[in-house]
């Protein structure tokens, strides 16, 4: 295990801006804000759908790989090089996945003149706010991608499944004592394909002083048909398929592409 910050530091930040209480200040307690646990029945999904379209697939390229919880429960299956905008997050999942590779970079320009055999992108791929952004990261997949290989990209939400005002309760808690709880609020669609969505954050240190944090990000909302002509667009054969869950939410939508020989 790590030590946790004390919040002590953050009480001075908390203002926030620019996702940097988030993915910075607070991506020490990441694994409190969405524990590991959390991630293993989607995972599961993951893993099933991989294994069935590539089951010869042997190394995988994660774009917005944040604190690593997702490369955890793949890397038994795949060689795992994962990278993030966020030097925090990253260092996070070393500790977690020191058996990974990790590299900063940006989803939409990164080129580290490699090739692999499946390209995922989970929710980190709603930090694409536009059009030109989304092609963007379809652009940076195809070309870490061998030919034959797999892009799979798994927003969380999309035009035909998005509901304004929706809000989602998550944290947990360490053995020390500290915890944090954190609410999710998304507000309504933009004109231009937007929304915001609002964090706030109960984090209660093992002294049991608590401090709260909020914060505002912004994220892209595209109907299943954008998604589906822009991969094409950018040099994939498309197939979508929505995921078996067992979790009380709606099913997210898996957009796959296949990379084309041209």
């Amino acid at each position: 295990s790590h030590p946790l910050p004390s919040l002590s530091a953050l009480r001075a930040v908390v203002s926030g801006g620019a996702m940097e209480v988030f993915y910075d200040h607070l991506a020490e307690w990441w694994p409190v804000i969405s524990p590991l646990s959390d991630y293993t029945g989607e995972c599961a999904e993951i893993r099933r759908v991989l294994k069935a379209l590539r089951p010869e697939a042997r190394t995988l390229l994660e774009l917005g790989s944040g604190g690593g919880h997702v490369a955890f429960h793949m890397k038994a299956d795949l060689d795992c090089t994962l990278t993030d905008l966020s030097p925090a997050m990253l260092e996070v999942s070393r500790r977690l996945n020191p058996d990974c590779l990790h590299v900063q970079g940006d989803m939409r320009t990164l080129d580290l003149d490699r090739r692999f055999d499946i390209v995922l992108a989970h929710d980190a791929i709603a930090y694409m706010t536009s059009e030109a952004d989304l092609r963007a990261a379809f652009a940076t997949a195809r070309r870490h991608l061998s030919p034959g290989g797999l892009a799979l990209f798994i927003p969380d939400e999309v035009l035909e499944t998005f509901e304004p005002g929706e809000s989602d309760l998550f944290g947990g808690e360490t053995p020390d004592g500290r915890s944090v709880r954190a609410l999710e609020w998304c507000g309504e669609l933009a004109a231009d394909g937007t929304t915001t969505v609002h964090y706030a954050f109960l984090l209660k240190d093992a002294d049991g002083q608590v401090t709260t944090a909020g914060e505002t990000h912004h994220v892209g909302v595209f109907a299943r048909a954008d998604w589906e002509r822009w991969l094409e667009a950018e040099g994939f054969a498309v197939e979508t398929l929505q995921e078996r869950t067992d979790e009380d939410r709606t099913p997210r939508f898996l957009f796959l592409g296949t990379r084309k020989e041209a």
